[in-house]
């Protein structure tokens, strides 16, 4: 005998009943938003409460983020290290960048044990020469009637701590700027060894529809970034070299310790070139008139070469900053950021170029297609 099942449709219905009759009886809480207008306005208030919150984060933990954009810099090096090395020598890239890293730190074993105690020793004496310089500068001001201008090295250097700012105080230490080199060139070294995984690893967290644009606009600004870093680096190499070079063939005291800096300071465009000559001219001064002419020379020389034949070679091939937008960002950076802000705000000021130009091409490109359609 077959068995009939009787339709469910009442009992549903019964169900449904008895749910109005608990809704109907259950009132609504104090903590319950019915209305959409009071939803809307909350959700508005909680973003901009993020958005606070994610700037308040950001200054207080400026300085290690610093020093994340300091490792990726490294990194850029030792990437187009490798990569350059890559056309010469048909090996793994593990290799090729093991070679850069040990070649890395064998110019910096050969720098401490030839020429370290060389620089040390012209180190100690250049304060006392510059020192004695600007207060024969300062005394020929006082002598042509342009007030009584007395300088020391305390108030100099109070100055300039006050110019480029605090933000950045642990790097102001000789153990602080140990401390935070080492942790720059390891975390450097190891975003180097394998940069597509923290790309993808930062591309996992956004949309699927923004992961296309996050590569291509990553893409563009790790080649800028390393084309502007070789452009710096092939700068300081010359302008080290020849500023050494020329100080020995004319006579100019202390220098090797003004090929260093010189070197050291043309990783800062502009504002380097200024401090470096300045030191030069002082330096150059103290060992005489003809020196000092020789000194005059030689920075305008090496600022010529490395302006009008290095830097335009590399901006071919790289973005073209304007030299005042670059010198409006060092001042702004040194004086929120510090020391690590004047060093870089070129290459930060190269990466916000290089999104906002793919942000302008991808509205371009979006504009014509709805012109076209």
């Amino acid at each position: 005998m077959a068995t009939t099942r009787k339709p469910a449709a009442p009992r549903a219905k019964a169900v449904a009943v008895a749910i109005a009759e608990d809704e109907h009886r259950e009132a609504p809480g104090p903590t319950e938003i019915r209305s959409q207008t009071v939803r809307t306005e909350l959700l508005k208030a909680a973003v901009w409460l993020g958005l606070a919150l994610l700037i308040g984060i950001s200054i207080v933990l400026i300085q290690p983020i610093l020093l994340i954009f300091a490792a990726i810099v490294v990194a850029a090096i030792l990437d187009g290290g490798t990569r350059l090395l890559g056309r010469v020598l048909p090996i793994g890239r593990g290799w090729r960048l093991l070679i850069v890293c040990l070649s890395l730190v064998a110019f910096l074993v050969w720098t401490v044990m030839f020429a370290g105690s060389q620089i040390a020793d012209q180190a100690a004496t250049l304060q006392t020469v510059v020192m004695g310089q600007v207060e024969r500068i300062a005394a020929w001001a006082s002598e042509h009637g342009m007030g009584d201008l007395q300088f020391d090295t305390k108030t100099i250097t109070d100055n300039i701590a006050g110019t480029v700012g605090r933000v950045t105080a642990a790097v102001g230490t000789v153990l602080g700027a140990l401390t935070s080199l080492v942790m720059v060139v390891v975390l450097g070294i190891f975003i180097a060894i394998e940069p597509r995984l923290y790309e993808r690893g930062v591309a996992w967290m956004l949309p699927m529809k923004s992961r296309e644009n996050f590569y291509i606009t990553t893409a563009r600004m790790g080649f800028t970034l390393r084309r502007l870093m070789a452009g710096r680096l092939l700068g300081m190499v010359v302008e080290g070299i020849g500023t050494w070079l020329a100080c020995l063939a004319v006579g100019i005291p202390m220098a090797a310790l003004m090929g260093l800096l010189t070197g050291l300071l043309a990783f800062i465009p502009n504002i380097g070139a200024i401090v470096s000559g300045v030191l030069l001219v002082l330096v150059g001064f103290s060992a005489g008139t003809d020196a000092g002419l020789w000194a005059i020379a030689i920075y305008f020389i090496v600022q010529t070469v490395d302006g009008y034949l290095i830097v335009p070679m590399v901006a071919k091939q790289t973005v073209d900053l304007a030299p005042a937008l670059v010198l409006g960002a060092q001042i702004l950076f040194g004086a929120l950021l510090g020391i690590m802000g004047l060093f870089l705000a070129d290459p930060i000021v190269a990466m916000i170029k290089v999104a906002l130009e793919r942000e302008a091409e991808r509205n371009a490109g979006a504009a014509k297609a709805k012109t076209t359609s």
